[in-house]
């Protein structure tokens, strides 16, 4: 088993232990009638953050730089020959995401090229299963699985007039004009897209790898600029040791991919250096020197950077020769994405499920204390009773009957608050609509049409991401004032009544803006600031156009669910509270009652409190120790695979 793959599945048995951990919290808190509609909810958010997590990984590389053996040396070894076609020129013509989804048999999905002529992006495409070409995937057949891929590569020659079109062509490229043959037709890809369903172990553990065509389709294509590109958690830029950086090399390390965080480089065909005629530390110089040579014109550190030879690596792997694999140095690449990009995806997912679970934990803590003290406050007053003649119990009655008066009150106060709460949460959505999205997205398309060529065109855009921005801010503005709202209920129960409440959970729309800020800036990047355009970049902007849209309308959906699900829990703690002191009030006054009837059952009653209050403590006792569990699990390092087992 490679090292790679024992991390991923040590990082699965990570997941996994954390998902038994909250499901046996779960169990629990139901059980001693600590949970709600709100609880759990949160709790399957939990849980789906962990089942649906996936790790992304994109390779990038101009042509015949040996990126699809790259993949197959990585990931495919095991297979005992090439699972991805690999060859001299163009192996890679369209984006390719390689994943598993058990909801579909093993298969390979293409897209038509043809889909480019409309105005839909690939992620609006994905959703209409009807367009895609379906092959089937043998995957017990090395040779069959290598056939079908090979689908994945073809191509086809069509007039200059389709290729403009699809925004495949520039006629003021001269390069481009190169490839027009003899009969007037320009070579391209015969799909789009493609998406194979494959159930490698390391997919069906939630990797994505995603294959990408050569540089100069990636500022063609608005899914990888805008999407698999910009949120891949690693991507691998793969240059070639015997070319160097070329000029298009730097332009997409600089536009699309750049430094940071999973962002590293592949030098890759350091067999080339091989010299029989040299030492081997002669060559190991000079591999260095590339690589010092790579850092200084990428502006990256050298540690960022990974000498391999991928097909001898590859080979090496099959034919299980030690010494090659070793002088391939495939193996270093391995380590520096099992022990930097799975810690680090750990490092994320960790964090935000110790805040969210902080929160929950606090919140079930409070109503058992909540319990606590309504318990303790009845055990005092009944043992205040005890040698109390009745005028003394009579009093107390009218005084209980006096605060569950001012409660009533309270609570009549705040179903008017909850008519402003339902106001207030319609307005956040009046700005976050998809159909105000809509209505913006037709705004600008029809802009872009009557200013075809001239400034007015980018200006259209411009004005979407303005509109689009504004309608965040405004949505934040009614959120901020249901959180200012909500507060002062807070503040009024906790003060007036007693109830165990600090602040309202909060919420912003602030990722939600910022995620729009980098969509934006990936626009102006691939569309600098000339005042007029080509008729090919005209295309190509409406087509990013389409994109833009679809992204955005991603970002609102889920900020339309994270709004409702926050609405539906701001809530949640004030209501809890609310059943518990109603509850509390009502026993009180049965228990006076009843004792004003019959003062034998006095004592009986302090007994049977003194109780309830040893079961809540031996219940909060258990819910630390739950929570505990919980928050060692989330913390802990990935397990070993032997503890694991």
């Amino acid at each position: 088993m490679s090292h790679l793959i024992q991390k991923f599945q040590e990082y699965s048995g990570w997941r996994s232990s954390v998902v038994d951990a909250l499901a046996r919290y779960q169990d629990w808190i139901v059980a001693a009638g600590l949970s709600d509609a709100a609880c759990e909810q949160r709790l399957a958010q939990l849980r789906g953050r962990l089942t649906d997590d996936k790790l992304s990984i994109a390779f990038v590389a101009e042509f015949s730089r040996g990126k699809s053996e790259l993949i197959n040396a990585i990931f495919f070894a095991d297979y005992g020959q090439r699972i991805l076609p690999s060859s001299a020129g163009r192996t890679t013509m369209c984006p390719t995401e390689l994943l598993y989804d058990e909801t579909f048999p093993p298969c390979i999905r293409l897209l038509p090229i043809e889909t480019r002529a409309e105005a839909l992006s690939t992620s609006d495409l994905k959703e209409q299963n009807q367009v895609w070409t379906v092959l089937p995937l043998d995957i017990q057949s090395g040779e069959g699985m290598l056939e079908a891929f090979r689908q994945v590569s073809l191509s086809k020659r069509v007039p200059l007039e389709e290729a403009q079109r699809y925004g495949l062509y520039d006629e003021d490229d001269p390069e481009q004009q190169q490839t027009v043959g003899a009969d007037g037709l320009v070579e391209i890809s015969q799909w789009r897209h493609a998406i194979v369903n494959f159930p490698h172990p390391l997919l069906k553990q939630g990797l994505i790898i995603i294959d990408t065509p050569g540089l100069n389709a990636i500022g063609t294509e608005p899914e990888l600029t805008l999407n698999l590109i910009p949120n891949a958690h690693a991507v691998l830029f793969v240059l070639a040791a015997d070319t160097g950086v070329t000029r298009s090399d730097i332009d997409v390390w600089r536009n699309h991919i750049g430094g940071g965080a999973g962002r590293l480089a592949v030098l890759n065909k350091i067999d080339s250096m091989w010299d029989e005629l040299r030492s081997p530390e002669e060559v190991a110089r000079q591999i260095a020197r590339q690589v010092a040579s790579v850092a200084q014109t990428l502006g990256i550190e050298e540690q960022q950077i990974f000498p391999v030879s991928a097909q001898k690596g590859l080979v090496a792997k099959i034919n299980r020769d030690a010494p090659l694999l070793a002088k391939s140095r495939i193996m270093q690449l391995e380590q520096a994405l099992s022990q930097e990009l799975l810690p680090a995806r750990q490092g994320i997912i960790r964090a935000q499920l110790s805040s969210e679970f902080r929160e929950l934990a606090g919140a079930r803590q409070t109503l058992l204390a909540a319990r606590t003290r309504n318990v303790v406050e009845q055990l005092v007053e009944l043992k205040s009773l005890r040698g109390k003649n009745q005028n003394i119990i009579a009093h107390m009655m009218k005084r209980i009957e006096m605060e569950k008066r001012e409660f009533d009150t309270s609570l009549v106060m705040l179903q008017s608050t909850r008519s402003v709460f339902a106001r207030l949460s319609a307005n956040v959505y009046a700005h976050l609509g998809i159909g105000v999205l809509k209505q913006d997205v037709r705004k600008a398309a029809a802009a872009m049409e009557r200013s075809m060529f001239s400034a007015g065109f980018r200006e259209s855009v411009n004005g979407f991401f303005d509109a689009t921005r504004d309608n965040l801010w405004q949505s934040g503005h009614k959120i901020d004032e249901v959180a200012e709202m909500m507060t002062v209920m807070y503040r009024k129960f906790s003060t007036e009544h007693g109830l165990a409440l600090t602040t309202p959970m909060p919420f912003s729309l602030k990722k939600y803006r910022d995620e729009l800020d980098q969509i934006e800036a990936v626009y102006h990047k691939q569309f600098g600031a000339a005042a007029l355009l080509t008729t090919h970049q005209a295309v190509l902007m409406r087509k990013f156009f389409d994109s833009i849209a679809s992204r955005v309308k991603h970002i609102l959906l889920q900020a339309n669910r994270d709004v409702d699900a926050w609405l539906k829990v701001v809530m949640a703690p004030l209501d809890a509270q609310i059943r518990e002191h109603k509850l509390q009030l009502k026993q009180r006054q049965k228990s006076v009652e009843r004792i004003f009837e019959a003062t034998d059952s006095l004592e009986e009653k302090i007994t049977s409190f003194e109780q309830m209050q040893a079961e809540l403590a031996r219940q909060l006792q258990a819910l630390r120790a739950l929570e505990a569990g919980l928050a060692q699990a989330i913390a802990s390092d990935m397990p070993t695979l032997a503890a694991a087992a």
